[in-house]
């Protein structure tokens, strides 16, 4: 990883880069924490994020980890670097019916130009929802 730390302008343009995503504000995802090779997002159940049977959508919460994760990515990249997600693996461990989760990502390792990168999503009652592991390609 690069040195792990991001400057507070880099992190003031992270978060207004957050507010200004037109999926994440669609969906409803906040940006809560950013540090060197992590991130925090907090998603809000809302009706609209239901599935047929009235529990959180796998989709929302599979899009809340991949942003999270994605943000934990662009603080190990240098300026000029962009990175894509290749693929992302996700167990649902636990149904959401309301309430509010909160995604963790970390990028465990970084190399030439590959990352990978793990993530805890838990509800607002300390329930481990899901957890994922995905890799990110620089490109």
């Amino acid at each position: 990883m690069k040195n792990n730390e991001i400057t507070e302008s880099q992190k003031q343009r992270a978060f207004e880069a957050a507010k200004t995503i037109p999926f994440v504000n669609l969906i409803g995802m906040e940006l809560t924490e950013l540090g060197g090779g992590e991130a925090i997002f907090k998603l809000q159940m809302r009706e609209e994020l239901r599935q047929p049977h009235g529990l959180l959508h796998g989709g929302a919460t599979a899009s809340l980890i991949d942003t999270t994760m994605a943000f934990a990515v662009i603080t190990c990249l240098a300026e000029n670097e962009k990175a894509s997600t290749v693929d992302l693996t996700v167990h649902y461990l636990r149904p959401l019916i309301d309430g509010t989760i909160t995604c963790t990502a970390k990028v465990v390792k970084t190399g030439k130009r590959l990352l990978t990168v793990s993530a805890d999503v838990v509800s607002d009652k300390e329930k481990l929802i899901a957890t994922a592991i995905s890799t990110y390609s620089k490109v």
